[in-house]
């Protein structure tokens, strides 16, 4: 493999701060905090500052109490807007959606009916768009949690950082014994190189990684991934298990995506609610590569990865866009 699967004429990336809308929930601390240090280390304009309330921050919100929280966000958002960053963790669900999806297709309730059921196809999926709000009336959405005020620095720090220069770095795909989360192992490239990239891909049948310190794509089917504290997350890193209930983040069933964060990844994904194991309901590992290296940012890459994205729930920092600058443009 010596070259990228992007086609021919890649889009031409162009997602900035300016096209970004940053949501801050005024009651809570952390969200305000972190807000403040994402509009200044992106340069975020102060128009695109959007303020909530959400007492509490429940985990999921109701139909009706959703309704009135994008009704506050829409009465505030002005027409440029693309995408949008809730900087929050919690809430992280509207039923059974999560509230990336809804926010950015809508509440969908037929979802709930019966959540193994197929899922509502995303117009954006594996597209070429590079306006989303522009070509689909979408503006992607994603959380950027804030548990932790120092993490979420750090996680936006890594963001910011991608966009200077892309050492050599290998993207993973894991093949585990787990076949019922394994559906996504069809998509997984063949081992190769993309030296214009810099970037090695190695897919792998084994349990997990353990000790690599060159980490820019991480994929697997796992209900939980060990030895993420032995590896190495390069700045812009993407991340995620395939697996019933990532996108709990902050529930006790199985491992949350908040854990890749944690260990230096820059953006990952998980369902909300039980999706079933279709590999239409996750980042499909061959999309999500080719839109990345072709300059996508992390929010346009991983939204672009989903064909049925209304159970998953986009968390990170939407700007990382590490191959943007190698991207021949």
């Amino acid at each position: 493999m010596n070259q990228s699967p992007a086609p021919a004429r890649a889009p031409a990336y162009t997602l900035s701060a300016n096209d970004v809308a940053v949501i801050i929930n005024d009651d809570d601390a952390n969200s305000v905090a972190v807000g403040e240090y994402y509009r200044t280390a992106r340069h975020i304009p102060d128009k695109n500052i959007i303020h909530v309330q959400i007492p509490g921050s429940p985990h999921t919100l109701t139909v009706a109490g959703f309704d009135l929280l994008k009704q506050k966000i829409d009465a505030q958002l002005h027409p440029g807007i693309q995408a949008m960053v809730l900087v929050w963790t919690a809430p992280y669900a509207v039923e059974c959606n999560s509230i990336t999806s809804a926010l950015t297709l809508g509440f969908d309730p037929a979802q709930c009916v019966q959540t193994c059921a197929s899922g509502r196809p995303s117009r954006y999926f594996n597209s070429a768009s590079v306006r989303p709000f522009d070509d689909f009336g979408m503006r992607l959405s994603m959380l950027l949690p804030t548990e932790s005020v120092e993490q979420a620095r750090a996680l936006i720090d890594r963001g910011v950082v991608s966009a200077f220069s892309v050492p050599a770095a290998s993207a993973y795909f894991v093949v585990t014994p787990d076949k019922q989360r394994n559906t996504r192992a069809p998509f997984f490239p063949p081992s190769g190189v993309f030296p214009q990239k810099k970037l090695t891909v190695k897919t792998l049948h084994r349990e997990s990684l353990d000790g690599e310190q060159d980490v820019m794509f991480y994929q697997i089917g796992a209900v939980s991934v060990p030895k993420l504290d032995t590896l190495h997350f390069m700045a812009g890193a993407m991340a995620d298990h395939l697996t019933s209930s990532g996108g709990d983040l902050l529930g006790k069933g199985q491992m949350s995506s908040l854990r890749w964060l944690e260990a230096g990844a820059t953006a990952s994904y998980g369902s909300v609610s039980e999706p079933c194991n279709f590999w239409q309901k996750f980042p499909n590992p061959a999309v999500l590569l080719k839109q990345y290296l072709s300059g996508a940012s992390a929010i346009e890459a991983y939204w672009k990865s989903v064909a049925w994205p209304t159970q998953g729930v986009f968390i990170g920092e939407p700007l990382a866009a590490p191959y943007r600058t190698m991207s021949g443009r």
